[in-house]
């Protein structure tokens, strides 16, 4: 009689299974089956689009560009520091947050929704970065998703706590987690030219915006190399936050406030359902790339407070 009862438990956990899956499959609405978010840590548009030369990023001014959208009014309208501008990117939330990463976002983001879908695969979304501390990224506090549906994470040197990497690092490995694992959503941050800037330096500066320019060329390369992703994978580039105008507290070194140094970033748009070769006006912010990603995925995202930028679509 026991043995019974467990082979029917079993049965109805395997139904129950079975059945929440299917109700996960969603019909493809668009070509994208794959996306890549890669966020340039603090760099001030002055230095980047906002500089008519574009003289500090000619990989994103000159070949990708023309495959793709560029966003000249695009701002982050929340707090302006690391983790607060990472959380609304992927959670499409405002939130005030410690910065030091000893607090989880409110709400889920949507590698969260995104891994409902996919629940014994382990490696289906990830979030790569030479900051320790964006870990925090890959939980929340909500209920319902808190220690659920996690991503994948390979952060700083060995994950919270274990300090910053250097950004070639941070490459490699996101390479190495494309080819073996071909994740479908994939989050990586760089430092710099953030972590330099905080040293005032202003020519290491300018070289973390040269150095991760040539990353984000390296991986919009790869993306048309690679037979899982070439003609399937949208990307995304951005910052999380700009810095101090020069006539603010001390410049460049710094950010925090809501000047427009701090707000005014950059988006670049890369992707089969996208239009290509278009330089747009429209004002737009930093909660609406999960609007968007959640459109293209077709998440229902509760708590998400973007909107979808339909403009880049073709």
């Amino acid at each position: 009689m026991r043995t019974l009862t467990k082979l029917l438990i079993a049965i109805l956990f395997i139904t129950t299974v079975c059945i929440s899956c299917k109700k996960r499959a969603v019909t493809p609405k668009y070509k994208t089956e794959n996306i890549i978010v890669v966020i340039v840590d603090g760099a001030r548009y002055s230095e980047t689009w906002g500089d008519s030369s574009h003289k500090y990023i000619p990989h994103l001014s000159g070949q990708l560009s023309k495959t793709g959208v560029i966003n000249t009014q695009f701002y982050n309208n929340g707090p302006t520091y690391t983790l607060a501008g990472h959380t609304s990117i992927t959670t499409g939330f405002y939130q005030e947050i410690n910065n030091s990463g000893n607090e989880i976002p409110r709400y889920p983001s949507f590698f969260q929704y995104f891994n409902t879908r996919y629940l014994f695969n382990k490696t289906i979304s990830c979030i790569i970065s030479s900051k320790d501390k964006l870990e925090i990224l890959k939980n929340c506090q909500e209920v319902e998703f808190n220690n659920k549906f996690l991503p994948f994470s390979n952060c700083g040197i060995n994950g919270s706590g274990s300090g910053y990497r250097e950004d070639s690092v941070t490459l490699n490995v996101l390479f190495q987690v494309l080819s073996e694992y071909h994740p479908k959503l994939t989050l990586v941050s760089f430092k710099e030219p953030d972590f330099s800037a905080h040293s005032n330096n202003w020519k290491k500066y300018i070289k973390g915006i040269q150095y991760t320019d040539e990353y984000v060329y390296q991986i919009w390369k790869y993306i048309q190399s690679d037979n899982n992703y070439n003609g399937k994978t949208s990307l995304f580039v951005t910052n999380d936050h700009g810095r101090h105008l020069d006539s603010i507290a001390d410049g460049f070194a710094s950010h925090g406030d809501a000047c427009l140094g701090c707000r005014h970033i950059n988006l670049f748009a890369y992707g089969p359902d996208f239009k290509q070769g278009v330089v747009l006006d429209n004002k737009r912010e930093i909660i609406d790339i999960c609007a968007t990603i959640s459109e293209l995925l077709q998440l229902e995202m509760k708590y998400d407070k973007g909107k979808i930028m339909n403009e880049l679509f073709k």
